[in-house]
């Protein structure tokens, strides 16, 4: 197999980086022994005009988290929720100078510029030389119902928020019909999945119905999930059910409002038909509605989209190249538009083949800003405690974002071995603190393909994964200093804490939220040192209390030798440190509740997570350690089936 053509130095392990904790002590790779001093730069980071650069895609930007007190009432909350209909007056929707659906700016570059099947059935197959397969959502609706919307995602493809109300707007973000301007297609993919090379995988039940283009000239590809069958489905029916779908509309929202880069999500749509799922595996399958949410990227490629062409042969090899250039072209251009001048070279070694000069090769440059991207990304999965269940190559963007929301779990106690994924739960492979390291092996894959077909050599692809670790430390040490408000990064200090959280199952969200009630005076008494954190630090003994007494003590001392005033670090503090999240027992509340056709909470959720960083009065019980019936089987964070 062609992946095997280049065989790239094993990347670096980062848990030692991250936690001194005991939990942490094995690597999935060792570190190479190669250094970066950028010829140009001295021992700096990558350069600003990639740096600026980086974040291009709007998810990315850390400016939407606000800082305003709130003002609203939990009686004014509720009040809201139970008179929202699709109106006007009912969702403050109204004539915004935006599009309707008519006119919508399709471009459909993907199916212009990139090889297809030549064949548009959904018949179960290996799709060969081909990029996508033109296919129709075929998922049967009666009666389809909007269940919830997102009017922020409304306003980046231009859409009147009045659009929502039109009784054929579930008709159309269902699939039953189809815009005019939609040509709809499949993409062909591989990938490895659990860390096996897995083949042909493909999107079995998303569909993508184009790209829109809005005044911007911002590209945007909307993408019905659970639309139906498709040559990628293999043995599944291609549909989702509201459960799954739930959860994947409200958590691309809540990603989103954290600051973390992600796919998003328009519409939540119930079909108004039932799906066979078999949540538990245990041969005893039930009825469940059927739902579509309609996700929104500025592009769904993603590593699996290389490697498969890249493992198929000599002839595929020319489609690797194709899929780069357009991608490149399309959500790279400052790389295609490199010159010279920029002095984009790097050296790795100390001998002259050592330099590195991403200007003589746009793939390899290219290779580096998809590999600091996703260090980036991962850097911020790790502050707020997110652990993606299914990080196969196969649900890697090349964009940098959070993409396909299987199993997935916010952190609630503190465990660096928490997968969400049961499928996972033998070897843990996808933990929280296994996830680092994952996207480092991911992206030394992602290389391999991309030397196969001859855009990039092996200096190049193994400087990508230099990239990915010094990236990741950065953003991971920048993330932390900011959660406890301390000058400069204290790897003792913060190893330590994690320790501590780990001994004692603190709720990773809440206590670094309360953390900020902390006064930076060396001279309070020992007796007082605990008692701004007694809502996190539950139940613990004697031991325990000094062991964190310890802490505090050594944190304070840090705090006082910066100079801010409590008051200053505190808003700074919770301007990065959420109070809310989108716990899984949230969600599962919110899914009871629609499964019977009451939809509020659903919508009272996405107005939550729109704003994690602000207190919301009233709202309180969100922030709520999880109840005992969260812990029952069954709960759906540990479902795979959707």
């Amino acid at each position: 197999m062609l992946l095997s053509h280049f065989s790239p130095k094993p990347p670096l392990s980062l848990r030692s980086f991250i936690s001194s904790s005991s939990t942490s002590s094995f690597s999935i790779l060792p570190r190479p022994k190669s250094r970066l001093y950028p010829s140009s730069l001295g021992k700096s980071h990558f350069p600003p005009s990639f740096a600026c650069r980086r974040c291009c895609v709007s998810s990315c930007s850390s400016d939407r988290v606000s800082m305003e007190s709130a003002t609203s009432s939990v009686d004014a909350v509720t009040a809201d929720f139970k008179n929202q209909s699709l109106s006007a007056e009912g969702n403050g929707a109204g004539k915004t100078g935006g599009l309707r659906l008519e006119d919508l700016n399709w471009d459909n570059s993907f199916v212009k510029i990139l090889p297809g099947d030549p064949r548009s059935d959904p018949l179960p197959r290996q799709v060969y030389h081909a990029c996508y397969t033109k296919v129709s959502p075929s998922a049967e609706v009666e009666n389809p119902q909007l269940v919830a919307w997102s009017e922020s995602v409304a306003r980046l493809l231009d859409l009147e928020l009045e659009e929502f109300e039109r009784p054929d707007f579930p008709l159309y973000f269902s699939g039953a019909s189809l815009m005019a301007g939609s040509v709809p297609y499949a993409q062909n993919y591989g990938g490895h999945q659990f860390g096996s090379w897995a083949g042909q995988l493909g999107d079995g039940r998303a569909i993508t119905l184009g790209e829109v283009l809005n005044s911007k000239s911002e590209r945007w590809e909307l993408q019905l999930k659970g639309a139906g069958k498709t040559p990628y489905s293999r043995f599944a029916d291609g549909l989702a059910v509201l459960r799954s779908s739930v959860r994947e509309f409200l958590c691309s929202e809540a990603m989103h409002h954290l600051g973390i880069p992600t796919t998003r999500a328009l519409s939540l749509v119930k079909t108004g038909k039932f799906v066979a799922r078999d949540m538990f595996y245990d041969g005893n399958p039930k009825d469940e509605p059927g739902a579509i949410v309609c996700r929104v990227a500025p592009s769904f490629l993603r590593f699996g989209s290389y490697q498969l062409h890249a493992s198929r042969g000599k002839e595929d090899l020319e489609i690797v190249r194709a899929l780069a250039d357009y991608a490149i072209r399309h959500h790279f251009p400052h790389i295609e538009n490199m010159t010279q001048s920029e002095s984009l070279s790097f050296t790795t070694g100390e001998d002259e083949d050592s330099v590195i000069d991403l200007t003589a090769n746009k793939y390899a440059a290219w290779a580096v800003e998809i590999s600091e991207r996703t260090a980036s990304l991962f850097a911020r999965w790790q502050g707020v405690g997110f652990t993606h269940g299914v990080l196969n190559t196969d649900n890697m963007s090349i964009l940098g974002l959070t993409i396909d929301y299987g199993p997935f779990g916010f952190l609630d106690a503190f465990d660096p071995s928490f997968t969400p994924n049961t499928t996972d739960l033998p070897g843990r492979r996808y933990c929280f603190a296994n996830q680092p390291d994952v996207g480092l092996w991911n992206i030394a894959q992602f290389g391999a393909a991309l030397s196969a077909a001859g855009l990039i050599n092996e200096k190049e692809a193994n400087y990508a994964m230099e990239r990915y670790g010094t990236k990741f430390m950065d953003e991971y040490q920048a993330i932390m200093t900011r959660k406890l408000g301390i000058p400069k990064y204290n790897k003792q200090l913060i190893g330590k804490l994690l320790n501590n959280m780990a001994v004692d199952k603190v709720d990773y969200t809440n206590f670094f939220r309360t953390l900020s009630n902390l006064k930076a005076d060396p001279n309070l008494p020992e007796v007082e040192l605990l008692v701004p954190l007694k809502s996190v630090l539950l139940d613990i003994g004697k031991e325990r209390k000094e062991a964190w007494t310890t802490w505090v003590q050594s944190y304070i001392q840090e705090l006082a030798a910066s100079g801010i005033s409590d008051e200053e670090r505190k808003v700074l503090m919770n301007s990065v440190n959420p109070k809310y999240i989108l716990r899984n027992y949230l969600c599962q509340t919110a899914i009871d509740a629609a499964e019977v056709g009451d939809y509020s909470e659903v919508r009272r959720l996405l107005k939550l997570v729109e704003r994690p960083y602000d207190e919301q009065p009233g709202m309180e019980k969100y922030a709520r350690l999880p109840p005992a019936w969260a812990y029952r089987p069954g709960v759906c964070m540990l479902s795979c089936s959707s």
